[in-house]
C-alpha cells in the first residue's frame, strides 16, 4: 500500500509505512490464537504499534511475514499448517481488495468481468455465461425432484452436483478449462433455480438479471440489478474464509471444479458462517415488527445470552466496507419507497441500539439481510446470493492451488486415547 500514516508506538508518535495488519490478521496469518499474538510481543519476536485514532495494536506485515517463514515449515507437536501464498484478496484498513483493487471500484462493474479479474487477472467485459439449452434442462429435471421446502442453499448444492455429472471433461484442471466450468456453473445456478411465482422472466442475460426473478416476484428495475451486482461482487471473496479453505483442501486433492464448488458448499452451511446470514435475516425480521421494535430484538438475544447477529466482525475493526457499500446503494430507492425507508431505519436503530459497544457496527450479513427485506425477497435469499458469489472466490482459489504441489495439506493428529499395552 502506498502512502504513509501517523502511529504511535514505544510512547512516541512516527511515521510508518501502511502495510500493517491488524492482531486478527496477523494470527490468521501465523495460524495461532490472537492471544499469542501478544506473547511473541512480550517475548520481542513481533514489534506491536498503536495508530492515532484508531484503536487495537498493528503489526508491520514485513515482520509477521518473516516470523512466517521462520516459522513454516517445522512440524511441532499439535500439528502442523500451511502456509498459504494467495494474490487474490487484502483486507486491510477496514478496506477489502482483490488483486489490489478496491472493491467499491469492482462494485461498478459486472459481476461477470469481476470474475474474470479474479480468475485471470483480466478485467474486460466478457460476453454473457451461458450454458447450453439441453443440459441446463437436465439439471433443471434433477432440481424438480426436490420438495418443495427445499431452501435455495439445497437446490444450489444439487445444482453444482448435476452439473458436474453433465460435463464428462470436468478433471481438465488447466486455466481454461476452469473458467469454462466456472462461467457454466455460474449461468446453471442463476437458470436452474425456480423463479418465484408470479416473478417477470428476465430481460437480459446478465447474471444479476437472471438471479433476480428467483430471489424475489418484484419488479426488478436498472437500480435494483444494480444493486444485486455489487452484492455478488462484494461477496465474490474474502480472504482465506473456512469455506474457502476447504474450498483449497478440495483443490489440492486435485478434485475438479464442481466438488471444490461443494466443498465450499458443505461449509457455508455451517451455523457459523453462511447460515449466519439466515440468523441475521430473523434477527432484522424482529426489528422490523412493529409488536417489538429493535430495542425488543436486541432485548431478547441479550436475554438469551445470544451473540448479536449482523453486528460487528473479528476482522474489520470500526467498519465493515461491504456492508457500508450495500447500505449506501439502499439510501436512494429509500426516498421513494417507504418499505426500503422502513428496513434502512430498522438497521440504523439496531445499530444505535449497540453504540455503546465500539466494536459493533453493521456487517455485510445485516447490509445483505437488509437487501433481501428491503427488496421483499425470499428469506433465504441472502444466503443464495451469497454462495453464488463465493463461487467465484472458491475457483480462483482453486486455480492458484492447482498450480502448486498435490497434497500439502497434511494436519498432524494430537492422539489423546489410550495407549498400547506396552505387555
Amino acid at each position: 500500500m502506498a502512502g504513509r500514516r501517523k502511529v504511535s508506538g514505544g510512547g512516541s508518535e512516527q511515521d510508518y509505512p501502511q502495510d500493517y495488519l491488524t492482531t486478527a490478521q496477523a494470527a490468521q496469518r501465523l495460524g495461532v490464537k490472537p492471544e499469542t499474538i501478544y506473547a511473541y510481543v512480550s517475548r520481542g519476536l513481533l514489534t506491536s504499534v498503536r495508530e492515532s485514532r484508531q484503536r487495537g495494536s498493528r503489526f508491520a506485515t514485513a515482520e509477521v511475514e518473516a516470523l512466517a517463514e521462520r516459522s513454516g515449515g517445522r512440524r511441532d507437536p499439535n500439528g502442523s499448517i500451511e502456509r498459504i501464498h494467495t494474490r487474490l484478496t487484502l483486507l486491510a484498513d477496514d478496506h477489502l481488495y482483490y488483486r489490489g483493487r478496491d472493491v467499491r471500484e469492482l462494485a461498478d462493474h459486472p459481476v461477470e468481468s469481476v470474475a474474470h479479474w479474479l480468475w485471470r487477472a483480466e478485467l474486460a467485459d466478457v460476453p454473457p455465461f451461458e450454458v447450453a439449452a439441453a443440459r441446463a434442462e437436465a439439471v433443471r429435471r434433477t432440481v424438480a425432484l426436490l420438495p418443495d421446502s427445499a431452501r435455495l442453499i439445497d437446490r444450489i448444492r444439487m445444482i453444482v452436483a448435476a452439473t458436474g455429472t453433465t460435463d464428462p471433461l470436468r478433471y481438465d484442471l488447466s486455466e481454461p478449462a476452469v473458467v469454462r466450468g466456472g462461467e457454466t456453473l455460474l449461468a446453471v445456478i442463476a437458470d436452474a433455480l425456480p423463479a418465484c411465482a408470479g416473478a417477470r422472466p428476465p430481460t437480459g442475460a446478465a447474471l444479476a438479471e437472471r438471479l433476480w426473478p428467483k430471489l424475489t416476484a418484484r419488479p426488478a428495475t436498472p437500480e435494483h440489478l444494480y444493486l444485486l451486482n455489487a452484492a455478488l461482487v462484494l461477496l465474490a471473496d474474502h480472504d482465506l474464509a473456512v469455506s474457502t479453505l476447504a474450498a483449497r483442501v478440495a483443490a489440492s486433492a486435485r478434485a475438479d471444479v464442481y466438488a471444490v464448488v461443494s466443498a465450499g458448499l458443505g461449509v457455508v452451511d455451517g451455523r457459523h458462517h453462511g447460515a449466519a446470514i439466515g440468523l441475521t435475516h430473523r434477527f432484522l425480521r424482529d426489528a422490523l415488527d412493529p409488536a417489538g421494535g429493535p430495542t425488543m430484538a436486541v432485548a431478547d438475544r441479550l436475554r438469551a445470552g445470544e451473540h448479536l447477529p449482523g453486528l460487528g466482525h473479528v476482522l474489520y475493526v470500526d467498519r465493515d466496507p461491504r456492508a457500508e457499500l450495500l447500505l449506501g446503494l439502499l439510501r436512494e430507492p429509500a426516498a421513494r419507497d417507504d418499505r426500503v425507508a422502513r428496513v434502512l431505519s430498522a438497521v440504523d436503530a439496531l445499530t444505535g441500539e449497540t453504540a455503546a459497544r465500539e466494536d459493533l457496527f453493521a456487517n455485510v450479513d445485516l447490509a445483505l439481510a437488509a437487501v433481501t427485506h428491503a427488496m421483499d425477497m425470499r428469506p433465504d435469499a441472502g444466503e443464495a446470493i451469497f454462495a453464488m458469489a463465493r463461487t467465484i472466490g472458491w475457483l480462483a482459489h482453486a486455480l492458484e492451488e492447482y498450480a502448486q504441489p498435490g497434497l500439502r495439506y497434511r494436519a498432524v493428529g494430537v492422539y489423546t486415547g489410550p495407549r498400547p499395552n506396552a505387555n
